[in-house]
């Protein structure tokens, strides 16, 4: 380990943005913007972030106005209440839409490109979803749904999830979706919650190669969604008559399930409607989040809509360089806060690439296939999914163009340095490889990308502007250069406004403000470095803490997946002899058994990289491992399993059948 805990074989510097890069930067052009017009000297990015904390006011206004936010109203308070956390109260008296800022272009310039895993193509220019949007607002609106009523989607990551959104905020309705791949029950602890009044789903999705039909599902859950006054069927799968029957059959006439009708029905005598915006205050509801809900019922997370596009428009301008010029993507699906995020890339006027399927049918070039073919700028994916192009051999950078591309970002998980490594040797060489992390919580990111500054290995390059980020250590005092947990000590826009039907705010309270007295305290045990980026080392609930010392489940799992026989592992502490030690299970590649030499190389591994407390004293192989729908694995849910207490809800997972692997396993058995 290096000093003061932080880990060799970070810090080593990757990539260096070229001044001509620097000089064009949406960051640059900012900065000028906020020393002209505040007279101020600020010439880098660390005197631009102590001001934009010290001075959050004009910071937030000065974002504002360099996004060009459209408002019936801006109003002359941006921050009222600024002691209170929670409580403080943004832009109290502006009035926006959030569709509207979203729908701004008005050129004939692609809006979304998208390819599904069968690699049909649709494509929408701005006047064409500018019109999409419009139709089908009217027909919500010709449904009864008005403001603050909510509406549920259940749709893969097609560009008819992206019009139902944005004509659901138009309204001023809340909309709140989840992937296709959701059962009845894990569907029900979401939208059971919410009441939605209107459903846009699928007829169906395809994954690795498999057509799965969502309709008998759909009329599974929706029948027990009383507050349903439409479902609305897009078509994906089927077409014309075939998904008419598709319908009929899903939803006979003796359903008590009230107007199902496919999208071209819904939207029917609407083709000459215009786009109405409904101006609502700046914490007027849009989104409804979900917690991964693998510890109860998932928490209802709602956000904003100004909160939600300035700070989405602030981390996409300045931190992720977006221009009307780029073609950004990300991996995602539309239960992940990612696709909320990449969508309103549409603020900046910018091309959405959407993809739907698995990301390795027929093989891991498909992503970078689509790259290549549609001239992608910036790439998002998971940490996962960089991990396993890695671990399956693809080499982009002998196979691809890839002669747009200028970014890649990363989240979901820690990115591992040896996984910078494989970027830049494998994919490509110049390019600013982000990795960013925050959360559904608050839509966003506290540490993220920055096109002026280097990329470390194993950092997060900055901490996001306007957010008092810090790491306190366990009596809350604020440090450097050591772990501790993150932090944020002031307000900021996309805190949520709160929980769904949460009486007193005493869940929204208890999730973030109870750690620390008016602070809130994200849950990830991190380090700040000496480059002022950030190390995150994994989830603070998933902390081991072997004779008292505390590990991050990241330091371990760095050791292990280098090996080229392990796919990927989970590491949690189990109760032993009045202490705590370290399992570490690990899934092999095909027809590969963890033999006592292999178990002996990573302990010995371990123990050289880290410490002897991060050495695995059990090492056990299993044939899966359990993940959340967006990918990440559950360390909590197998900590709970083998120590014989219930996990709360497998509906979480997208792979619950896992968890039975790590029952009743022998190694684990206490002494008799």
């Amino acid at each position: 380990m290096g000093m003061d805990g932080i880990p060799e074989g970070f810090g080593q510097k990757m990539w260096v943005p070229s001044p001509q890069r620097i000089a064009e930067a949406n960051l640059t052009r900012f900065i000028a913007d906020v020393n002209r017009n505040q007279g101020l000297a600020i010439d880098n990015y660390d005197a631009l972030h102590a001001w934009s904390i010290t001075q959050p006011q004009q910071f937030w206004d000065a974002v504002w106005e360099f996004g060009s936010v459209i408002s019936a109203e801006k109003g002359d308070d941006i921050l009222v209440d600024e002691a209170r956390m929670p409580g403080a109260r943004w832009y109290p008296t502006a009035r926006l839409n959030f569709a509207e800022n979203l729908l701004r272009c008005k050129t004939d310039k692609p809006a979304i490109i998208f390819r599904s895993e069968t690699g049909r193509e649709e494509h929408y220019s701005y006047p064409q979803l500018r019109q999409a949007v419009a139709e089908t607002a009217a027909g919500l609106r010709a449904a009864g749904v008005t403001v603050g009523d909510r509406v549920a989607g259940y749709l893969p990551n097609t560009p008819y999830a992206v019009i139902a959104m944005l004509a659901t905020a138009s309204i001023g309705a809340v909309w709140s979706s989840s992937s296709p791949d959701f059962g009845v029950s894990g569907v029900l602890d979401r939208f059971g919650q919410i009441e939605p009044k209107a459903l846009f789903t699928a007829d169906g999705y395809y994954y690795a190669g498999k057509t799965i039909d969502c309709l008998p599902v759909v009329a599974e859950f929706a029948a027990q969604l009383p507050s349903l006054c439409c479902v609305v069927v897009c078509p994906y799968t089927r077409k014309g008559a075939a998904l008419q029957q598709a319908v009929d059959d899903a939803f006979p006439g003796t359903s008590n399930i009230k107007g199902v009708a496919t999208l071209s029905s819904f939207t029917e005598g609407f083709q000459e409607a215009e786009l109405q915006f409904e101006h609502l205050p700046f914490d007027h509801p849009l989104y409804i989040m979900y917690s991964s809900g693998t510890t109860g019922v998932p928490k209802c997370i709602v956000h904003g809509a100004g909160g939600t596009l300035l700070q989405h428009v602030k981390e996409l301008a300045l931190h992720s360089n977006v221009t009307a010029d780029d073609r950004i993507f990300y991996f995602t699906t539309c239960g992940w806060m990612m696709w909320n995020w990449l969508v309103s890339a549409l603020a900046l006027e910018a091309t959405l690439l959407l993809y739907d399927g698995s990301p390795f049918h027929p093989d891991g070039n498909t992503i970078f296939n689509f790259a290549d073919d549609h001239q992608m700028t910036i790439l998002g994916t998971s940490a996962k999914f960089i991990d396993a192009a890695n671990k399956a051999g693809i080499k982009p950078k002998q196979t691809h163009a890839l002669e747009s591309l200028k970014a890649i970002l990363s989240t979901g998980s820690p990115l591992m340095p040896e996984s910078f490594d494989y970027v830049y040797r494998d994919i490509k060489e110049d390019l600013c490889l982000s990795s960013i992390s925050g959360g559904t919580d608050i839509i966003s990111c506290f540490a993220l990308g920055n096109p002026v500054l280097p990329v470390y290995k194993g950092e997060l390059q900055s901490l996001g502007l306007g957010l008092q980020v810090e790491v306190y250590d366990e009596q809350g005092k604020a440090v450097r250069l050591q772990k501790g947990e993150l932090v944020c000590s002031a307000p900021f826009p996309s805190m949520p406004t709160g929980f769904w039907n949460d009486p007193g705010d005493k869940k929204y309270r208890a999730a973030y403000f109870e750690r620390f007295e008016g602070i809130w305290c994200h849950g990830d045990y991190v380090a700040l470095t000496e480059n002022n980026g950030l190390i995150i080392f994994g989830r603070s609930d998933a902390v081991l803490n072997p004779g008292g010392v505390r590990i991050g489940t990241a330091e371990i799992y760095r050791q292990v997946e280098q090996f080229d026989e392990v796919i990927e592992a989970l590491v949690v502490g189990q109760q032993w002899q009045g202490d705590v030690r370290v399992v570490l299970f690990v899934r092999l590649r095909d027809g590969l058994s963890l033999t006592p030499e292999l178990q002996k190389v990573i302990k010995d591994r371990t123990r050289k990289n880290a410490t002897p407390r991060h050495v695995p004293a059990v090492i056990v192989q299993v044939a899966d491992i359990p993940r959340t729908k967006s990918g990440k694995i559950v360390e909590l849910a197998v900590r709970n399993v083998i120590h014989g207490e219930p996990v709360k809800n497998k509906e979480a997972l997208a792979n619950p059948e896992a968890l039975n692997l790590f029952a009743d396993i022998a190694e684990l058995a206490a002494p008799t």
